[in-house]
């Protein structure tokens, strides 16, 4: 019978190379957008399943780690934090999909994506990439880096939003173009919430300090 230390450290080691596997499933679904590549979109669309059902294995295989007994409270946090943060991954997944959607359903428009877009996505990825990096090395210092910059994200959603707007009423873009700008503005930011989520926890795992629901955010958490 397998012991707790050697299960939880394959399940963690799938919870990390779930986590690149998503990381490259979402550049790919950004690169389809930047580029309009279906073929690529299409490569999204079909890598959603093999993170799907890792994510089913990673759950299945946390459940007996928690009946195995053990009472020291980072390991149990541990096993919390693995739980949580495979759900947070299968749903930034799930938004690359989206994204990649957009571009396999993309009619035949003309308009340039704004410097801005660019830039916020390229940020997005940077935070996931940075989420994926403190979680495997439980990196508390580096998690509190990436809730820093959500709200720089948040911004440049801001910035896009009002100059598409603008853009629509002078007649610079299409509804239609400017819907499709909107709904993948939005996906990055639900993107950049979700890996704020996992730093989250991985700062929830190092110190037991619940950071999530506070207006101060990490800065002053409260212990548990």
């Amino acid at each position: 019978m397998p012991d707790f230390a050697s299960s939880h450290a394959a399940v963690r080691q799938k919870l990390i190379d779930q986590g690149q596997r998503v990381l490259e499933l979402t550049l790919k679904a950004v690169e389809s957008y930047f580029d309009l590549d279906k073929a690529k979109a299409r490569d999204v669309l079909a890598g959603d399943d093999v993170i799907d059902r890792v994510d089913v294995e990673i759950e299945r295989a946390s459940i007996p780690l928690l009946a195995m007994g053990v009472t020291d409270e980072h390991l149990i946090r541990s096993v919390l934090t693995i739980v949580k943060v495979n759900n947070e991954l299968e749903r930034i997944a799930d938004i690359g999909v989206t994204i990649a959607e957009v571009v396999v359903d993309y009619p035949n428009l003309t308009e340039r994506m704004p410097a801005t877009f660019r830039v916020m996505a390229n940020s997005v990825i940077g935070m996931l990439r940075d989420a994926n990096r403190a979680l495997a090395d439980e990196n508390a210092k580096l998690g509190q880096q990436v809730l820093l910059f959500d709200d720089t994200v948040a911004k440049f959603k801001r910035e896009i939003v009002m100059d598409a707007q603008e853009a629509v009423a002078g007649g610079e873009f299409s509804v239609e173009f400017a819907f499709r700008l909107m709904t993948v503005t939005k996906a990055l930011e639900r993107i950049a919430d979700h890996c704020t989520n996992v730093c989250e926890q991985v700062i929830y795992l190092q110190s037991g300090k619940i950071v999530r629901h506070r207006p101060e955010g990490w800065s002053d958490p409260e212990t548990v």
